[in-house]
């Protein structure tokens, strides 16, 4: 057990949106398992430099200090084998905001964008949003693990598809993609001349016997293809910072979407973001080096437990991140009432697996990054409204 992330924390009163939609009137005793962020404290070397910056009581308009780029360096070097250069990084407001501008900077409306469902879910809707064609290459199930589709991906990269967005760990399968595996997708984007958007936020999130692959890492002719998002947020749980880069060793791309984004209106970082971002990437190792054994023994129970106890529901094993399906279908329930059904009749909210694809329907998407004694709560109360069902 971990003292650290065995503490107690009470979101209740934080405007937490996985807490505070979860817990609506009438619904106060409901275990919040959906909104991919953890309930643990931010590593102390970050709450110690927000302080410090809280302490100052002047926020104006911030600039971006040299250390920033430094430290993210440094730190894709360290962890991930990565050597980038500082002129390769590009300050953006998030994930979805750099995903967002990088469709609108890359294709025109009308061009084609794959994503590999099922996946998160604002994948979709950064195309269909912005008036571009979504190009699904649906991952395949074995039963245990999802594949890629690599014929299907090479059909569909043939047909006027422009751009692929990469989701690497990918959410919510929890696969971390093997060098095999990405290097099959590289060369068929260089085939096909497609564009690459490598969401790597997960990236730091990877268990035993795993190991993440960058994906612009693999040969000079997918870097030049290709713009990596990265950030500390799902790494440290510091997401409501919003802060995040883009890498792009390929100057006319890198200036494609600095030139989004600037029309897009952001210009400048958050003052806590910037902050945030540098002391998790220069202070957190040690932290992230004890979380990683946690969240992977509450992956342990989550399977030991459905398994022994749960049969009829079936954890799909992640290899990385917090997030993780449980296929239902089982129960014999209606697909569109599953999530529903243990809302209601075991008080724990998950996200409903519809919502990243028709492939998952029937399933939902647990976040298990909470303390161990909140999580077999929540199993033992899954439990007990399962085995009320009718065999």
């Amino acid at each position: 057990m971990s003292p650290i992330f065995d503490k107690v924390v009470d979101r209740g009163a934080t405007e937490s949106m996985k807490w505070g939609a979860a817990r609506r009137p009438g619904d106060e005793d409901v275990i919040p398992m959906w909104v991919a962020d953890m309930d643990f404290e931010a590593p102390p070397a970050v709450v110690e430099a927000l302080r410090r910056r809280a302490d100052h009581g002047v926020f104006g308009y911030p600039s971006v200090p040299p250390s920033f780029r430094q430290v993210a360096k440094g730190w894709l070097e360290r962890r991930h084998g990565w050597s980038v250069r500082e002129d390769w990084m590009a300050l953006t407001p998030g994930i979805v905001a750099a995903l967002n501008f990088c469709v609108r900077a890359f294709t025109k409306p009308g061009d084609g964008v794959l994503i590999q469902t099922p996946v998160y879910h604002p994948f979709d809707y950064v195309v269909e949003r912005n008036g571009r064609r979504v190009v699904r290459n649906p991952l395949r199930f074995d039963g245990r693990r999802y594949l890629m589709d690599l014929d299907d991906l090479r059909s569909k990269a043939g047909d006027g598809a422009r751009l692929l967005i990469l989701c690497s760990p990918h959410n919510p399968v929890g696969r971390v993609w093997t060098r095999d595996e990405l290097e099959a997708v590289g060369r068929l984007a260089v085939e096909h001349d497609l564009l690459v958007v490598s969401d790597e936020i997960h990236h730091d999130l990877v268990f035993r016997g795993h190991r993440h692959q960058v994906f612009a890492a693999l040969s000079p002719e997918i870097d030049s293809r290709t713009l990596t998002c990265v950030a500390p947020s799902k790494t440290f749980n510091i997401p409501g910072l919003s802060t995040a880069v883009a890498v792009a060793s390929n100057p006319a791309l890198l200036k494609a979407f600095e030139d989004e984004r600037e029309r897009s209106g952001f210009e400048i970082g958050q003052v806590f973001g910037l902050v945030g971002f540098e002391a998790a990437y220069a202070h957190g190792a040690d932290w992230l080096d004890s979380l990683l054994p946690y969240l992977e023994a509450n992956a342990d129970l989550l399977a030991r437990f459905l398994e022994e106890r749960v049969p009829r529901l079936r954890l799909v094993r992640p290899e990385g991140t917090y997030l993780a399906l449980i296929d239902a279908r089982a129960l014999g329930l209606e697909p569109a009432t599953v999530n529903d059904f243990f809302l209601r009749e075991a008080r724990v909210r998950f996200s409903d697996g519809a919502l990243f694809g028709p492939q998952t329907e029937g399933f939902v998407r647990v976040n298990f990054g909470c303390r161990r004694a909140l999580l077999l709560m929540a199993l033992e109360r899954i439990e007990r409204a399962v085995n009320a069902l009718p065999a």
